[in-house]
């Protein structure tokens, strides 16, 4: 079961965002930023509605509130009938236990050593060459395929930020090169794909390929305004705090903003939790 990569910005995470975020605003590879007015996106695919009802239902599906426009789902799990559907995809690290269908694409130090993200227990995927990237991608685009067929309208790939967990063996670069791969697939299905997170790279999503942006924590956070430059109110707000929810509502009430409980279980079960502004 999937569980929401919440990431605070704290200390040396901190600063890496910060260099992170002027090497790309002078790279030759970004882009204006749109009017927060409103964001374009790529012909034939359709972001999720601005401002819309939404659920982050990828630790389990249950039928949705009569409020609820847009749903996320896990790729193994069917979409929501009558709903605007986004299909979550682990995309740039194993999930537990999946180690051994990846090879030698887990990203491995100079010792050999698998890199792990020790918050979820999740090995990084080596995304270092041009190679190793269209590999990873063509296994993950199998999955984006299934969502198309099931009828899901857009793409979550998580984990975009998985350079900065990296050790200082990937880059901005290699996500960036490795995300363009995910959303010319995605758009060739007529799928809309997400940026999940990782704010710093932003003012990119036009040269990448992104239609709209998930943000966790952003109200708690106080950085939901990195992203609506490039996104305008496409953006999708997921807090796990009533602190969050409330300073998500307050300061950019536009956007599509749930609260949600840390593990995100379905409706029914202990610990769910669901509000809206």
């Amino acid at each position: 079961m999937p569980l929401p990569r919440v990431r605070f910005r704290t200390g040396a995470a901190a600063a890496l965002a910060a260099v992170v975020l002027a090497a790309t605003a002078c790279s030759a590879d970004a882009t204006p930023a749109t009017p927060a007015a409103g964001a374009t996106t790529t012909a034939a695919v359709t972001p999720p509605p601005a401002g819309a009802g939404f659920d982050y239902q990828i630790g389990g599906a249950y039928t949705p509130a009569s409020d609820v426009k847009v749903v996320s789902r896990d790729h193994t799990a069917q979409p929501a009938a009558g709903r605007y559907n986004i299909c979550y995809v682990n995309a740039f690290q194993a999930q537990p236990g999946a180690e051994g269908e990846w090879g030698d694409l887990l990203l491995r130090d100079a010792n050999g050593t698998v890199v792990i993200d020790e918050d979820w227990d999740e090995a990084l995927l080596d995304l270092r060459t041009a190679d190793k990237r269209q590999r990873v991608a063509a296994k993950v685009n199998g999955w984006v395929d299934d969502c198309a067929a099931k009828g899901y309208q857009g793409i979550e790939p998580d984990n975009y930020d998985s350079f900065t967990r990296s050790r200082g063996l990937l880059s901005d670069a290699d996500a960036q090169a490795y995300i363009r791969l995910l959303s010319a697939h995605a758009h060739q299905k007529g799928l809309a794909i997400a940026q999940k997170n990782t704010s710093e790279l932003s003012g990119n999503r036009q040269a990448n390929g992104l239609d709209f942006a998930i943000a966790e924590e952003c109200g708690q956070q106080k950085n939901c305004g990195e992203f609506t430059p490039a996104f305008g109110d496409h953006v999708i707000v997921i807090e796990y705090t009533d602190s969050g929810l409330k300073t998500a509502c307050s300061r950019w009430g536009s956007l599509s903003i749930v609260r949600r409980d840390h593990d995100v279980v379905p409706k029914g079960e202990a610990g769910y939790v669901r509000k809206t502004c």
